[in-house]
């Protein structure tokens, strides 16, 4: 029954869908306002069409309807109830499902949010997210149906992987991720809302400004989630190792982060028109080829990618965006010309300019060293890898120089900036960093990158903090009270520059925890029988023995792992494997301690690598990460700076309210 409903629901969506790019598209060619009616409102049906169809297939999960193929291959009676639930997106067929439902839940936002008055570019835009709506339902009704029924019905499923259901925080990366790609649809149909109108000045970038934060700040959420998730669940001591699923994602993030410094450049001034259009277009390009990666078979093997229809759809998908994307911008090559020029290096628009760059050469290094194995696959048959070591040596070098840009950047004047100004303002964060870089020499830091990544991070969140302290003073001195009570009032009334400010120090303070915790991490190996006792990277540790622990869906083998701290028991690990029904190895759990006995920034790691007999020897791995705390502050500090930003400040408020204005032609509103 749940079957026949979700079929049904989604071919119902299909044909919404359809109507809707097809209404908003005539309805802006003819300026019909019934047409753009009809189309905004049928968001609201496509969204409660694929709400059905998830619902039908979350019923099919919890009630284990193994009569759908992909409820008998992804969940089971034992699989607890939280898991059941993440087991809609453990394959692509239901993840695919959920990238619908939150696609459709953009468009009936989207069309809610113009519901009192249509921008010029409303019409298009409203149709280019209809078309990405068909193109994704083409995907779950025809390529990869979800609901397809078993031939013949099991009596029990094969359960979730065992890594979806290792850890609770796959309950949040996976959706978190998808809200930020699927979020870079509203801006990537503005632009090209933009370009077939032909109305290019900066409405545009302010209409879809909020909505490319919002989807930077998921985005950001994901990646952060997805490296607490490595961290705590994998066991290999680390948090991100350049896998190319872990790139595609991060991908995104770069160009999305260089689009929302550098259309600063065009308000202001005019300028970067073709940049802008050119990045969100990769931007949304980009998220599109993650998905491609991901849930087309190729990074199983390119040989896979011929078996299944998703694949062939994603990459003609791709190149349409492409196409479409850059076919328009050169149409309208004559009226994006830049309408000022850059005056001088030290200017702030010069800063968001080398900004850009890095971050373009970032991306582009890492895009390179993904597609590569793909590539030599393809042509020649034969499996490379490229590693950790090609992409260290690549972006390391760009982030220092990001780091740098990100500490001088707000001290430059737009324009123009005063050489005698800068140069007083550049005297602290300078000597700042240059003590810290002489300090850490004196101590024996011999890794000059790291030293260079300290010393720069030192005078970037010097420069930033004197930024925000310069306004808060300004904000005093103008208005009255104590700079600790202007800051607040500073902050709330300009809410997009210390936005910002608060998350290039989040950014700051990561890349501290990661220079710390990737050039000065320490690990150690050992096999203890029950009771002995070995010293791995400055620490001791006692094998106390083992116990296991049965669960519905799984059985969990725990080691005890007395951390010792000179002659007391400072704390106990508890690292562990867990067995799941159906899987032939077990997955390994690490147990993390907050910097061991004696320092709170610094963490011990430990895993399992081998179990002997009964459990009487057993071989652990050690990692000793410091700064790993601050990674994650650094990470929060980072969403809370993009969620400032993304605050409407009085006068937006004031601005987004519905004014009655002359219609347009056939009653279509002119944007305010």
């Amino acid at each position: 029954m749940m079957g026949w409903v979700g079929t049904v629901a989604l071919s119902l969506a299909l044909v919404i869908a359809c109507y809707g790019a097809v209404a908003a598209a005539i309805g802006a060619r003819r300026r019909s306002r019934m047409l753009i009616e009809s189309a905004r409102t049928s968001g609201y049906s496509l969204f409660a069409l694929v709400g059905v169809a998830t619902a039908a297939m979350l019923s099919a999960i919890v009630n284990n309807d193994f009569s759908i193929a992909y409820v008998a291959e992804n969940s089971s009676r034992s699989t607890p109830f939280f898991f059941k639930v993440l087991s809609l997106w453990a394959a692509d067929e239901g993840s695919l499902l959920l990238w619908n439902l939150v696609l459709a839940g953009f468009i009936a936002a989207f069309s809610y949010r113009f519901r009192n008055r249509w921008p010029q570019i409303f019409p298009w835009a409203l149709a280019v997210m209809f078309a990405t709506a068909v193109f994704y339902l083409v995907l779950v009704v025809w390529a990869a149906p979800p609901f397809k029924p078993m031939a013949s019905v099991p009596i029990d499923g094969r359960g979730p992987l065992p890594l979806l259901q290792n850890h609770p925080l796959m309950a949040a990366h996976p959706p978190t991720l998808y809200l930020g790609f699927i979020g870079l649809t509203v801006p990537f149909a503005f632009a090209i809302g933009a370009l077939i109108t032909g109305k290019l000045d900066e409405d545009w970038i302010r209409l879809s400004r909020r909505w490319t934060l919002g989807s930077w700040i998921f985005l950001t959420a994901g990646l952060l989630l997805g490296g607490l998730w490595s961290y705590g669940v994998l066991g290999w001591g680390g948090y991100w190792a350049w896998d190319p699923v872990e790139n595609v994602a991060l991908l995104p993030w770069l160009t999305a982060t260089a689009f929302l410094h550098s259309v600063m450049a065009q308000e202001r001034r005019g300028m970067l028109k073709v940049w802008n259009l050119s990045l969100i277009v990769i931007t949304f390009a980009l998220a599109t080829f993650a998905t491609f990666l991901t849930r087309g078979s190729i990074l199983a093997s390119v040989h896979a990618f011929a078996q299944s229809l998703v694949g062939p759809l994603y990459l003609g998908f791709l190149v349409v965006i492409l196409l479409t994307g850059f076919g328009l911008i050169a149409v309208r090559g004559r009226v994006l010309r830049s309408e000022a020029r850059y005056e001088t290096p030290l200017s702030r628009e010069s800063a968001f300019l080398g900004n850009n760059l890095v971050l373009a050469v970032i991306a582009f290094t890492v895009l390179l060293g993904t597609i590569y194995p793909l590539l030599v696959e393809a042509v020649s048959g034969e499996r490379v890898s490229v590693g950790g070591p090609y992409f260290d040596r690549t972006t390391v070098p760009a982030m220092l120089l990001l780091l740098f840009l990100v500490g001088i950047g707000p001290m430059l004047a737009w324009r123009a900036s005063s050489a005698a100004v800068l140069l007083r303002r550049l005297k602290g964060p300078s000597a700042v960093g240059a003590v810290t870089a002489v300090a850490l020499a004196a101590i024996g830091m011999t890794s000059v990158a790291a030293l260079l990544a300290f010393a720069l991070a030192a005078f970037a969140v010097t420069a930033t903090s004197q930024e925000i302290r310069r306004g808060a003073r300004a904000y005093r001195d103008a208005f009255g009270g104590s700079l600790v009570t202007a800051l607040p009032r500073a902050a709330c009334r300009n809410p997009r520059l210390y936005g910002g400010l608060i998350a290039h120090l989040g950014l700051i303070i990561s890349a501290v925890a990661i220079t710390a915790s990737s050039s000065f991490q320490r690990q150690g190996e050992f096999t203890l029988d029950r009771g002995e006792t070995a010293r791995a990277a400055g620490y001791e540790f006692t094998y106390d023995g083992i116990r296991e622990i049965q669960q519905p869906h799984r059985r969990v083998v725990i080691a005890d792992l007395a951390l010792v701290d000179g002659d007391r028991r400072a704390m106990v690990m508890v690292p562990s494997i867990n067995y799941y029904p159906g899987a032939t190895d077990g997955i390994g759990t690490p147990s993390i301690r907050l910097g061991g006995p004696t320092n709170m920034f610094t963490d011990v790691y430990a895993s399992i690598r081998w179990i002997g007999g009964a459990g009487d020897r057993v071989t652990f791995h050690i990692y000793v990460n410091p700064g790993m705390l601050w990674l994650w502050i650094g990470g929060a500090v980072l969403l809370a700076g993009g969620a400032l930003a993304a605050w409407p400040t009085r006068v937006a408020r004031l601005r987004a309210q519905p004014v009655a204005q002359p219609a347009g032609p056939a009653g279509v509103e002119p944007a305010g």
